[in-house]
């Protein structure tokens, strides 16, 4: 069912939906893993390709939109932001690669993005490491801002606020969240600012996908010469978190993480509305 353009899901589709997000947020759980120095990031495009295809799903994100996206897998490093090619690089220890994932199964989409220290956490510099945190951080606020009878900028007021607390971070305002569903990106985007109170009411049945994306510098940046890859223009490292959630009754579920996001959200004092 469409209301205003807005795609609203049954229960069941929901269901189906959770299936998706499990079977991408697993295949990030093997990326998280796999993204070690030497390794390359054609190599993590085809464990996840093996990974998602193997269990009966299709990636997201291979032949998308113009010029047809490439692989299965977005793998962004260092200065990279988003939308990044994987092919030859090959990881070193200290790098930070951002790894955006998408599966389709039964028609019915999951997408969700980590950011991984190759190496580990140790590997770089506090500022780094701190980066992270706050970008996924961010993330979990933002979800946790939802409630039924909210609005759609609650989420961007929760994500934003987070990060301004936190210091003085870039936030790309170009680049958005998104309404998900039978397709990847439907309306409506989900701004990473704003003020909250704005934009369509959060109703049950609704899904949507919540993806801060954040620098150490400035929020500008240019498109690549492939046509794809989003780089910060001032060569600042950058982050980026996303999940696809949905809200209950209950509260929000989060249906790209393996607990539904029953642990973070009770950590954050938020009612879990999985099922």
């Amino acid at each position: 069912m469409f209301s205003r353009g807005i795609e609203i899901k049954s229960r069941d589709q929901i269901d189906k939906m959770r299936v998706a997000g499990l079977l991408t947020g697993q295949t990030l759980e093997l990326l998280r893993e796999a993204a070690r120095p030497g390794v390359t990031t054609g190599e993590l495009d085809k464990i996840a390709e093996d990974n998602i295809r193997s269990h009966g799903g299709v990636p997201s994100f291979l032949g998308y939109g113009y010029p047809p996206f490439p692989a299965t897998i977005c793998a962004s490093v260092n200065d990279e932001v988003v939308h990044g090619i994987p092919g030859e690089r090959v990881l070193a220890e200290g790098d930070v690669i951002s790894i955006d994932c998408g599966a389709i199964v039964d028609g019915w989409h999951g997408d969700s993005a980590i950011t991984v220290a190759v190496g580990g956490l140790e590997t770089v510099p506090d500022d780094v490491r701190r980066l992270l945190e706050v970008t996924e951080e961010s993330l979990w606020r933002g979800m946790a801002a939802a409630r039924l009878g909210g609005r759609l900028t609650d989420i961007s007021h929760g994500v934003e606020g987070y990060i301004r607390s936190q210091g003085d971070y870039g936030i790309l305002e170009d680049y958005v969240g998104h309404g998900i569903g039978t397709a990847m990106h439907q309306p409506p985007n989900v701004p990473n600012v704003g003020r909250p109170g704005r934009g369509p009411k959060l109703v049950e049945g609704l899904a949507l996908a919540v993806e801060p994306m954040v620098t150490l510098g400035g929020s500008e940046t240019d498109l690549l010469e492939d046509e794809w890859t989003v780089a910060t223009s001032d060569g600042s490292l950058a982050a980026h978190f996303e999940h696809t959630f949905t809200l209950t009754p209950n509260g929000p579920w989060v249906l790209t993480a393996l607990d539904g996001g029953q642990a973070k959200l009770e950590e954050l004092g938020v009612p879990f509305g999985g099922r």
